[in-house]
């Protein structure tokens, strides 16, 4: 058994998953997770920088998620960012911040090893009875990654649309306009027909991270946020299609008021259901399952 600390720092969000991994069994005994919305991105894709404000709320988390890491004893860590951290000019005084709290150098992914841990991630436990070949989704604050795979990864695309960047780009009332909305979609359908994967070949579809299990929740009609039941859902392409117009046709406050909706989520999750949908237009799938094993469960794994 080997014990590891694996941070996942996004646009969005922070993460953190402490596990015991026993790879000779291929299992892995989750000791934490953690989650906390601190918007690293904000702002990132109009101005080309991490705001003070911004870095300050994500190293008070990291501060928080070093001391549980700690009191748990890991015996390896690895700090990985992706987005934000790799489109904002002062990225490293970020990472300046995060190494002198972590203990380790952070690693600004690029998209091939973004790609590749999501899809480690995401198919390791999987239920056998899925078609072949995969894709699996990754929607962050700001990329998307596609993955088509079987036993490995075999085509990958790392995009520059996610929910905080299709949001502060188009979507700036509550609820949004049609026009904020027909905008939205252009730019979204337009970076996916950039992509050389033939979507429409995938056997099936799995989908992973915040804006997939949020809409997922929604699409099981959840008074609460219950991992358990997220996770390995199977949810059909109308029901995904039918609750991202939904999401968009209510008003922060609204969402907000949606039992199983993180707060902040609420204001982003508009922007990436859209990506969500768009893109299940382009698949032959009529059904996705979701996953809540994902990029943090592949750093984790890349320790064992």
């Amino acid at each position: 058994m080997t014990r590891v600390a694996a941070f996942d720092c996004g646009t969005n969000s922070l993460r953190l998953l402490v596990a015991d991994l026993d790879p000779a069994a291929g299992r892995a005994r989750e000791l934490a997770r953690e989650m906390r919305i601190v918007r690293l991105g904000e702002g990132v894709d109009r101005t080309g920088r991490i705001s003070d404000v911004a870095m300050g709320r994500v190293l008070a988390a990291v501060d928080d998620f070093v001391a549980i890491a700690r009191k748990h004893d890991v015996e390896r860590v690895r700090f990985c960012a992706t987005s934000a951290a790799r489109d904002a000019e002062n990225a490293e005084s970020f990472m300046a911040g995060v190494r002198s709290r972590v203990g380790v150098a952070p690693e600004v992914l690029t998209g091939e090893e973004e790609a590749r841990l999501s899809f480690t991630g995401a198919v390791r436990s999987m239920p056998g009875s899925l078609k072949s070949p995969y894709l699996v989704v990754d929607i962050g604050g700001g990329s998307t990654e596609l993955i088509l795979g079987e036993q490995a990864v075999q085509q990958a695309a790392s995009l520059d649309i996610g929910s905080v960047r299709i949001t502060e780009r188009h979507l700036h009332s509550s609820p949004p306009t049609r026009e904020q909305v027909a905008a939205a979609i252009a730019d979204i359908d337009a970076v996916l027909d950039t992509v050389e994967i033939d979507l429409a070949s995938a056997g099936s579809v799995i989908g992973v991270a915040g804006t997939v299990t949020t809409v997922a929740a929604g699409a099981l009609r959840l008074r609460s946020y219950e991992r358990d039941l997220i996770h390995h859902s199977v949810i059909d392409v109308a029901s995904v299609q039918g609750t991202v117009t939904l999401l968009l046709a209510m008003g922060q406050q609204e969402r907000r008021a949606q039992g199983y909706m993180h707060p902040g989520r609420a204001d982003v999750i508009g922007g990436g259901g859209l990506i969500l949908a768009r893109l299940l237009r382009r698949t032959s799938v009529y059904s996705i399952l979701v996953s809540e094993q994902d990029i943090l469960d592949g750093i984790a794994w890349s320790m064992s």
